[in-house]
């Protein structure tokens, strides 16, 4: 007897390898599979402007980026000395309004030349629940902790979605005709909008997603939300919040995603150079001078024979943190 179920997806007819650059974007559930990619030097960038939640919010992400925009000091905020974007999560402040000014601007720049060159982009949707700053009522990706009292929230509405994303897909496209768009549900559940308040945000999501894929640029889907909701289905697949998923959770879906999106040749690449990074907190269990020795020649042959394969991954670090160990 099965005694749960089990969801299978066919393989990608487009795979990912290391000379791919994907970009990932959306909600925390973006960071996790794109975070994946990154420990095994992946070419990936991953949300530019920080965590974003909504659709709104995640095109207007884009809409930066492709169109590099250059913000001035006029378009940050002030709160209690504190220099802020609300366009950009929390690691975007300040308390010099130059530096945050500079620092997005570089970022944005650097993410156009990026997803200009991608072959992927993975976008997350975590909430259809907007929020919008009642001084000039734009929707905001980050609060910031300001009060409430400034904000007012709404529901989005799947023909919002659809009608702002269908046109903003026929500019993605023309800025990088070979990017391949994937879209994502998040699993991760938005409590504070409550049990009923949560379901009715998703749906809205998986509706607009699902007319979204009816676009000529011929999306994606991988159903993350489904794998951790209906294939696990358990408790003990949450982490303590009870909201997001477990690391055996992540570790579930990241191998089914390797298994669309990844071919065999990249997949070997990669546990390859996984084992070269978590080499770099091994821990000697002798002080035997010698044998640390042997141990870091014997990571710099094998980083010298996947260079000799794939020039473009970087071993900057882990190349100097062994040689210092061989020459003790």
């Amino acid at each position: 007897m099965n005694f749960r179920t089990v969801i299978n997806i066919d393989p990608s007819p487009h795979k990912i390898t290391y000379s791919d650059k994907v970009m990932f974007i959306g909600s925390c559930f973006a960071a996790y599979m794109g975070e994946r990619m990154k420990i095994s030097k992946m070419p990936v960038m991953i949300n530019p402007a920080g965590t974003v939640y909504n659709p709104v919010s995640v095109l207007n992400t884009l809409d930066s980026v492709i169109s590099g925009k250059i913000i001035s000091q006029a378009d940050l905020f002030n709160y209690d000395g504190t220099w802020l974007s609300f366009f950009h999560y929390t690691d975007f402040t300040s308390d010099d309004p130059e530096t945050l000014k500079n620092k997005i601007n570089d970022q944005t720049l650097s993410a156009m030349d990026f997803l200009g060159k991608s072959g992927f982009l993975f976008i997350t949707f975590g909430t259809a629940r907007i929020y919008r700053w009642k001084k000039s009522g734009i929707i905001v990706s980050n609060c910031h902790k300001i009060p409430d009292s400034q904000f007012e929230t709404e529901l989005i509405t799947v023909t919002d979605i659809v009608s702002q994303w269908d046109g903003f897909l026929d500019r993605l496209a023309a800025f990088n005709p070979n990017l391949k768009v994937v879209f994502t549900i998040s699993p991760v559940r938005h409590w504070k909008d409550g049990a009923h308040g949560n379901q009715v945000s998703k749906s809205v999501l998986f509706l607009a997603v699902e007319e979204l894929l009816k676009h000529k640029i011929k999306a994606q889907y991988f159903p993350a939300y489904e794998f951790l909701i209906d294939d696990l289905r358990d408790y003990r697949f949450y982490g303590d919040d009870m909201l997001h998923p477990s690391a055996s959770a992540v570790d579930y879906i990241w191998e089914k995603f390797t298994d669309s999106y990844l071919d065999p040749s990249t997949v070997t690449l990669q546990n390859e150079i996984l084992k070269i990074t978590k080499a770099c907190n091994h821990r000697f269990i002798t002080d035997s001078l010698s044998r640390r020795k042997v141990f870091a020649e014997k990571i710099l042959k094998q980083i010298t024979e996947i260079q000799k394969r794939n020039n473009t991954i970087d071993f900057t670090t882990e190349i100097e943190y062994f040689r210092k160990l061989a020459e003790k």
